[in-house]
């Protein structure tokens, strides 16, 4: 069979432990035998970031603006453990939250759903995407150990050197401080984002944050929304039938544990990190959810929205057998080659990644699953695959 052409490469990250093992049975069963592979291929693997003082994570995303499309291996974001397990210079950065900075936009996050495999939540029935912002916060925060007594401030110096200062804390004793922070033009971009894609699916969307608390850092998130969507978006949404609104965080929350699905949840980057996790857990699996970085630039990152499976790597180094699922990370790849597919205008590309996605849903489907998902499905008399062998089912199926 000849194998699909590509005229532009994909940017390849690399990743950690057990999902560097799931990545080449991917690309060496599903992908290679298939497509003419064209990538730009990074080693996002902690040992070569510590090699190359963390450059090789910057180089990956300076050559996703250049290229428009990437597909990204989960990584490892050390703590002090992983410092001496790795023997690493310094506690490097999360690789996301450089990539993400560096591309600005908005990660969108939705289950993928397949029969026998129920919520948690009874009463979805469809899926919810989460829109996280991708910039700021938590992820880009300054952060200081405070020894002893004295006075902790915030202190802005404009460019005319004249000062803005905001007393934190009058300390007794030792502690801990925290800055974070944000820019409008990426808040706005975010808003934008969302609201498009709400248009775009014609589905409601729901901004959440704690406005009422934080009332200047959060409170501007809310106020760009609101402007952005009364300007640019509001006929849109009414001719489409489709609704935007504010809410508490909390009350997102338990409005959302109610919901049918089917909409959209934009919140700020780190309340967007555990809030997806929650839903794609919910839903069944953090292994079973798509995610994707869009950046205002037009630019895409796709990637799976979980870590690396440390436990089963470690099993695996034994020579235990692992039963992984891999779906997230297939559906990482079928992402970028349909995305690279449609700028190309190679219509091959785009069949073969809804033909491999179908695929993977039928093997699940057939009683054929890993054993995180043999665990919570409905299905009966179903059939636990290890890792290898679970990739090579779908391998049956693509193949037939």
């Amino acid at each position: 069979m000849e194998k699909i052409k590509m005229t532009t490469p994909l940017v390849e990250m690399d990743g950690d432990e057990m999902t560097r093992i799931l990545w080449k049975m991917i690309k060496e069963e599903l992908l290679l035998p298939f497509i003419d592979l064209k990538t730009e291929y990074y080693d996002l693997g902690l040992e070569h970031r510590n090699e190359t003082n963390d450059q090789v994570t910057v180089d990956s995303a300076e050559a996703t603006k250049k290229y428009g499309v990437a597909v990204k291996c989960a990584t490892i974001t050390p703590n002090a453990a992983r410092m001496t397990e790795y023997n690493l210079k310094e506690m490097w950065k999360s690789p996301n939250g450089t990539i993400r900075a560096m591309l600005d936009g908005t990660v969108f996050r939705t289950p993928i759903i397949v029969k026998g495999i129920e919520p948690c939540v009874k009463n979805w029935v469809k899926p919810i995407t989460l829109a996280r912002h991708a910039y700021g916060d938590v992820y880009k925060n300054a952060e200081i150990k405070i020894p002893g007594a004295g006075k902790a401030e915030l202190v802005f110096t404009a460019e005319d050197g004249t000062e803005t200062r905001e007393l934190i804390h009058n300390f007794k004793g030792a502690g801990i401080i925290q800055g974070m922070h944000n820019t409008v033009d990426s808040i706005s971009s975010f808003a934008r984002a969302c609201l498009n894609y709400a248009v775009d699916t014609k589905q409601d969307i729901w901004f959440a944050t704690k406005d009422t608390i934080s009332k200047k850092y959060d409170h501007t998130f809310k106020d760009i929304f609101q402007e952005i969507y009364d300007k640019e978006y509001k006929e849109k949404f009414e001719a489409l039938g489709i609704e935007y609104f504010y809410t508490l965080i909390d009350d997102a929350v338990a409005r959302v544990m109610k919901a049918k699905g089917g909409f959209i949840w934009a919140c700020k980057n780190y309340d967007g990190d555990v809030m997806s996790d929650m839903v794609s857990s919910a839903f069944g699996s953090l292994a079973m959810m798509t995610s994707v970085l869009v950046s205002p630039t037009g630019v895409y990152e796709y990637e799976a929205a979980h870590g690396t499976v440390q436990r089963h790597y470690y099993k695996h180094l034994k020579g235990e057998e692992t039963s992984t699922n891999s779906v997230a990370t297939i559906f990482a790849w079928t992402g970028a080659l349909r995305k690279r597919g449609e700028l190309d205008g190679n219509d091959s590309l785009m069949a073969f990644a809804d033909r491999l996605e179908k695929a993977t849903i039928d093997t699940i489907e057939a009683g054929e699953m890993t054993k995180d998902l043999a665990l919570i499905t409905s299905l009966e008399n179903v059939k636990v695959l290890n890792s290898e062998q679970f990739i090579q089912a779908i391998r049956s199926r693509l193949e037939a």
